[in-house]
Parts: structure tokens; sequence; C-alpha cells
């Protein structure tokens, strides 16, 4: 179950009246979550404004060590309105994650660099991600990526079927 509520601090795009909300919790170095990103831009061209899709952090750094920075310069991003051009950016370039490459994402995205690098350099939005990391952990997250359609969560493990059928069965309710 989701045990934290969808809030105006999360990342998402989708009208908040969607009839169908999924949380993903992924870690951008995550090839799994890689395959997922694309699976889950299909399935919002396809389901338009009936679904809201929300983005948390999870990233495992004992096993993807630059998805926490990762994960900072989503968030550097964000602190400049550019959340989720920095997040396609970072799933259509996962060969290049070290922080040379994140910020030259950050310059491709228009960001202030002055900014970014200050942010980066004091790790100003960890807390972010560590609050992110602590709520998926409450959901028991125990992977990435870890959906939820509607609080429910979602084993993708065998493939996006799986959310598919849960969407389609969650607008269908």
């Amino acid at each position: 179950m989701l045990e934290v509520a969808v809030t105006a601090a999360d990342h998402a795009v989708g009208p908040d009246t969607a009839r169908v909300t999924v949380v993903e919790y992924g870690d951008f170095e995550c090839s799994y979550c890689r395959i997922a990103y694309g699976a889950m831009k299909i399935l919002l061209e396809h389901y338009g404004p009936q679904v809201r899709f929300v983005y948390r952090h999870y990233p495992m750094a004992s096993w993807h060590p630059s998805a926490e920075p990762a994960a900072e310069c989503a968030e550097a991003a964000a602190a400049q309105d550019r959340f989720w051009q920095m997040y396609r950016m970072l799933y259509e370039h996962p060969q290049g994650l070290k922080p040379d490459a994140l910020r030259h994402y950050a310059a491709m995205a228009g960001l202030d660099l002055d900014r970014y690098d200050n942010d980066m350099s004091t790790h100003r939005h960890l807390p972010h991600i560590r609050a992110d990391q602590h709520g998926g952990t409450r959901c028991r997250v125990r992977g990435t990526p870890s959906f939820f359609v509607n609080g429910t969560v979602q084993d993708v493990t065998f493939g996006m079927e799986r959310l598919q059928r849960a969407i389609d069965t969650a607008l269908a309710a």
C-alpha cells in the first residue's frame, strides 16, 4: 500500500482530477527503470488526462553509485522548473551520469549553472531525496522500479503489461 500521500511537493504530470494516479519510486541508474521509463511514456500518451504520473526518488546507491548525484541533478533542475526535462535526459542518456555529464545536461536544459553548481556542491536537495527514500521504505519498496496504482503496489517484475492491466482495471471500476 502507498503509505505516503501524493502532495504538491511531488513531481507529477497529468491532472489532479485524473481517475488513476501512478506513483513510481525510481533510480536514474537502474536499467529496469530505464525500460519502465520508455513504457511509461507510451502509457501516458495512451491514457492522456485519465492518468496522473508521480515520480519519487529511490536511488539505490549501494548498487548504483551515480544514482544519488543524478537525483540531486534532477532536483536542482526542479528548483529551476525543469524537472521533467532533466528526468527525460537522465533516462535517455544513462551512459553519462558522472558529474561532468550531469553538468552538461544542466547546461543543455538551460539551467543557471552557478545556481546548479551551488546546489550540487552543498547537496541542497538531498533532504528531498532522502524524504522520498524514507517514504519508499515506509511503503515497503525493496527495489526499483516500484509502482503503485491508486495506492496499490504493482509487481512489474515480468513486464509493464501488469501495470497497464492495473490501470485498465482502475479505470473500469
